[in-house]
């Protein structure tokens, strides 16, 4: 029997995929679907420009070498058009010219054949993230698409956020961005980007989390064909593109011990190797920097090194939570209501008195992240013009911290004494999935991890992407 495929969620996210090649093209379509998101298939760069006409799509996945018009001129007519989607290139070919150029034109990232499914998923959900990020703050209608996004919100922890932003982006410094997870800590980065001098230049992003340590290395500095098993070919690393730019390590805590001396030697001196050569580059790059940890406790625990930390935290920023800036909740929902109601093309939608008192008294711990995914959720499924809080009641979290399953999406266990903690782990994960019918980001988001820690921890349990989990009988 056919497996059943999760249904597509307001997370989920609605993904146009380009490729020449039928059986390529369909392949990463139907792996798209069996993890929840709406994927449409085209062949050509032509084919996939009027999709974008006629549609609403979040991000597009094309590949680098097609007839006609390749991917990267489709990547520059994506931007000269302004869709408004993330671009994801897929290439064979990967060179330094062609990802400098695409990501310079707006592409989010460059996958390299042959790449495995849990890249492809993890890439496709950190563009959406980005999507959304700059859906809630666009630039003033009419302005340079290069310009800083809005950054929404009148209090007067978003002011002086807003005047230490505008002193720290004159300067060239490497920031550290700290802050709960769901703030904003990457839009602070494009804002920083976006109002510096290296305006012009790329910005390039890592995600640090979703990646092996091998793997780590090889994205921040690149490798020579043959450095290790898998290394088919030359790869650019996310240093070289950035050149002349900015980099955005994303949670960079993750990143282990051996790996965060060698980012300090770049930091310190400008200077690297590609794995598996002796060549040393040059290259003139900001370095930003995200977390949601303390690093003092992680200094402390030997997990972080300190001479590392003083060398991102030239400028350390602060992102308050939302709890913090009162003030700006209504400001952000109603922001979030006029981009869902325009994307999904329904008439403006309004909160009543009660969905307003409700979203002031609400604790937000996910921040603006969960204020957004609840006031789209509610433009999908709200009957009339007006949310009430009868709608929206039932999805907000109880205030907790981010690492507490919420109380109404966790399943009741009865564990024997004498289990294991791994054991434990093991079925409060399958248990959650089973939850949520399978989809693997309302998962993660449970949970308090990552899609691509969940996703590894799955394959572990020999679950298959797109299996639903299967709740552990109790002992």
């Amino acid at each position: 029997m056919r497996k059943q495929r999760p249904q597509p969620t307001p997370a989920s996210g609605r993904v146009l995929v380009v490729d020449d090649h039928a059986s390529a093209r369909e392949s990463v379509a139907d792996v798209l679907r069996c993890v929840g998101h709406q994927a449409t298939a085209c062949s050509s760069g032509a084919e996939a420009l009027a999709a974008l006409r006629g549609g609403q799509f979040d991000v597009v996945v094309t590949d680098l070498q097609m007839p006609g018009m390749s991917g990267l001129e489709l990547i520059r007519e994506i931007e000269r058009r302004r869709f408004g989607v993330q671009v994801l290139m897929v290439t064979a070919h990967a060179s330094v010219d062609t990802a400098v150029e695409a990501m310079r034109h707006g592409a989010f990232d460059y996958l390299e054949k042959p790449y495995d499914i849990d890249r492809l998923e993890s890439s496709v959900g950190r563009a959406l993230e980005r999507g959304r990020l700059q859906a809630a703050s666009p630039p003033p209608a009419g302005g340079d698409p290069s310009s800083a996004p809005t950054m929404i919100g009148s209090s007067d922890a978003m002011r002086r956020l807003r005047e230490r932003l505008a002193r720290v982006a004159a300067t060239d410094e490497t920031v550290l961005i700290h802050g709960e997870s769901g703030v904003g800590k990457e839009l602070v980065a494009q804002t920083l980007h976006a109002e510096s001098s290296r305006r012009d230049g790329p910005m390039v992003s890592l995600n640090c989390p979703v990646l092996s340590e091998q793997l780590t290395e090889s994205e921040l500095f690149g490798h020579c064909r043959g450095a290790f098993t898998g290394a088919d070919a030359d790869r650019v690393g996310r240093f070289e593109l950035a050149d002349g730019g900015s980099l955005l390590l994303d949670e960079v805590t993750e990143i282990n011990l051996a790996l965060q001396a060698k980012l300090l030697r770049v930091l310190q001196e400008r200077t690297f190797e590609r794995v598996g050569s002796s060549q040393s580059r040059q290259v003139d790059v900001r370095v930003l920097a995200t977390t949601n940890r303390d690093l003092a406790d992680e200094i402390a625990a030997g997990r972080f090194r300190e001479d590392l930390y003083y060398r991102l935290a030239v400028v350390p920023i602060a992102v308050p939570p939302l709890r913090e800036r009162d003030a700006d909740v209504v400001e952000l929902a109603e922001h979030f209501l006029d981009q869902a109601s325009a994307r999904l093309g329904r008439e403006r939608l309004t909160l009543d008195a009660g969905a307003r008192e409700l979203f002031l008294s609400h604790g937000w711990p996910g921040n603006v992240r969960e204020l957004h995914n609840v006031v789209t959720r509610a433009c999908v499924l709200a009957d009339g013009a007006t949310i009430g809080a009868d709608l929206v009641r039932p999805w907000l979290r109880r205030d907790r911290s981010p690492s507490e399953p919420a109380a109404a999406d966790a399943p009741a266990t009865t564990l024997p004494i004498g289990t294991s903690l791994a054991d434990v782990e093991r079925q409060l994960i399958l248990a959650t999935l089973s939850r949520f019918d399978g989809h693997r980001q309302r998962t993660a988001d449970a949970l308090g991890i990552g899609v691509r820690t969940l996703s590894g921890k799955l394959r572990a349990y020999g679950v298959p992407p797109g299996e639903k989990g299967v709740a552990p009988r109790a002992a």
